[in-house]
């Protein structure tokens, strides 16, 4: 993957052009001890080509190096080279560039010129809570299209709605034997667990579910009608936990949009020979990839979720002509996508294989799995609502002197910014454990912790008196070491945000933020040691510089939350 940071793109560059060899084919990390330098290109790639121990083609590529405009000095260290920048020239790019036109500019935007992708996440059920478990697609998914649209991809993300299916007719048919009044997402979802509760002593009610269904999909008005009201509603209750998460789609269409695209699939995949008759339903046999059929019509005539899913990724297709199609749907729906895909494939489809499930791992609130059928259901708005109550107890009680308006406003910002960040610390296949106390908490790796390190850089920018950061700022008296690690660690954030789309990985940002407030808060502290290497000194030169550094590393440090859909708090 080509390196976006400008420093490790001329490092790999200059290692390629003494081995005449493509930079791309070099990996540039940072050393293992800051002493031996700023950049590391390994020299492995060229061992095969050149015949020769890698050891010595890094101290033949070492010994040609020449001294620039970029680095003072190259030294080779075993198989690596290693660069020493010159920190005045990256002190300006840095400084220059995310205080002059923004910190999002630190990011290589080519990636993805020209290219759509289609991201599919949140995709609740209707006429059920959006419970806290949705959090995961919801908050991963939201990232991932920031993420895509940082490195210039053009990104459709898209609310794929289970508004289709019976489970809706089983809604009616509960509807139908007990009613319910008003009728709000809270009665439509104690419907539902009522309904599968009783199925356990009478059999007979799925049955009665299933037909009402059918009922739907052959248009009896008083089915569609009870549909959908139970939608709308659905819809409403839906849109106000988006609003808190700040989370927006570009298009949101449920199952049943694609109600007429399903007979002709259906009649396609017939026509290429791949049907199959399986105990009574339609199938597509994949046998040969020892997986079960991909099921798209029942015996009595009812589609599935499947056939909608083929006819929405082909309809996705025909209106985006998309790079990537992802899923952020949890791991449990692997077989699921695979079918899908080869399904696609089977189909004649070459675009399938641009197709992805982004699988993630489980949710669980006091060590318990959270779910709709069994009625064991924790809802995201409530949890949302507990955490900023607490975030606005510990605000009013850390700066008594902040509005009331301003102690509201943080406090959202606060408790939404740590339920989002608590999903995306980790890798996303790994499973979460949610505690609220360790995930309001301002130390250790929360998005509160993240959140003060801004607050505490707004703060100092605010205590300067007169004085201001500037892009275009003498950074001759930044010659602190503590200086420099905070400026290494900034100049990384090109190449996080652009390994985390690759990856469909929103945790590597979320480990470079909690490192980048690491190296901060080490420099910011040197300071209590030493107050010539304060901010604020009585040198207006030094001040200026350290004051730019600040801001640089605030900036960055509000790009890199946004991208991950928290908000950056001034005050807390």
């Amino acid at each position: 993957m080509p390196v976006h940071n400008p420093f490790a793109a001329a490092a790999a560059r200059a290692v390629a052009n003494v081995l005449e060899m493509e930079a791309d084919l070099f990996s540039v990390t940072a050393p293992p001890r800051p002493e031996l330098g700023d950049f590391a290109v390994g020299c492995f790639p060229a061992a095969k080509v050149a015949r020769e121990a890698p050891p010595r083609i890094a101290a033949r590529v070492a010994e040609a190096f020449t001294p620039d405009e970029m680095f003072e000095s190259a030294t080779a260290a075993g198989p690596f080279v290693n660069f020493r920048a010159r920190r005045g020239a990256m002190y300006q790019w840095l400084i220059g560039t995310a205080l002059g036109t923004g910190a999002g500019a630190l990011v290589d935007r080519s990636t993805g010129e020209g290219q759509t992708i289609c991201i599919d996440f949140s995709s609740p059920n209707i006429s059920k809570h959006l419970a806290y478990h949705h959090i995961r697609s919801t908050v991963i998914g939201h990232a991932l299209v920031n993420l895509y649209r940082a490195v210039g991809y053009r990104v459709i993300g898209i609310n794929h709605l289970g508004d289709w299916g019976t489970t809706h007719g089983m809604l009616i048919a509960a509807y139908k034997k007990w009613g319910a009044e008003p009728i709000d997402v809270n009665a439509l979802n104690n419907l539902y667990v009522r309904f599968r509760e009783a199925m356990k002593s009478d059999p007979s009610l799925e049955a009665e579910g299933r037909a009402w269904f059918k009922k739907l999909e052959d248009g009896n008005p008083e089915a569609r009608k009870l549909w959908s009201h139970f939608r709308e509603v659905s819809l409403v209750e839906f849109q106000q936990v988006y609003d808190q998460l700040g989370v927006t789609f570009d298009e949101v269409k449920g199952e049943s949009e694609f109600e007429d695209r399903m007979q002709p699939v259906i009649d396609m995949l017939e026509v290429k020979g791949l049907t199959s008759i399986s105990e009574g339903a339609l199938v597509v046999s994949l046998d040969d990839h020892d997986l079960p059929p991909l099921l798209l019509r029942k015996q009595d005539g009812a589609t599935l979720y499947a056939t909608r899913d083929l006819a929405a990724a082909i309809y996705r297709w025909e209106s985006y002509h998309f790079a990537r199609n992802l899923y952020v749907v949890d791991r449990g729906q692997g077989v699921h996508f695979k079918q899908l895909f080869l399904t696609l494939g089977k189909a004649g489809f070459d675009w399938a294989a641009r197709c992805a499930h982004v699988p993630f791992g489980l949710v669980r609130v006091h060590g318990k799995k959270t779910g709709t059928r069994t009625g064991n259901v924790v809802l995201l708005k409530e949890v949302l609502s507990e955490a900023i109550e607490r975030s606005s107890e510990r605000i009013r009680a850390n700066d008594p002197a902040m509005s009331d308006d301003g102690v509201a406003e943080t406090a959202r910002q606060v408790g939404v910014g740590a339920v989002v960040f608590a999903n995306l610390v980790s890798q996303r296949e790994k499973d979460v454990d949610f505690e609220m106390e360790d995930v309001l908490s301002v130390t250790g790796d929360s998005g509160p912790y993240l959140q003060y390190a801004h607050a505490r850089c707004a703060s100092i920018l605010r205590k300067a008196e007169g004085l201001e950061a500037a892009a275009d700022v003498d950074p001759a008296p930044l010659t602190a070491d503590a200086e420099w690690a905070v400026a290494r660690k900034l100049s990384d954030f090109a190449d996080a945000v652009a390994r985390a789309a690759d990856g469909n990985e929103p945790h590597i940002v979320s480990r470079y933020l909690l490192d980048l407030c690491a190296v901060f808060n080490r420099w910011y502290n040197t300071g209590n040691d030493d107050p010539s290497l304060r901010v604020l000194v009585a040198d207006p030169a030094s001040s200026r510089a350290r004051l730019s550094l600040v801001a640089t590393t605030r900036a960055v440090l509000a790009e890199g939350l946004g991208l991950l859909g928290l908000a950056a708090p001034d005050a807390m």
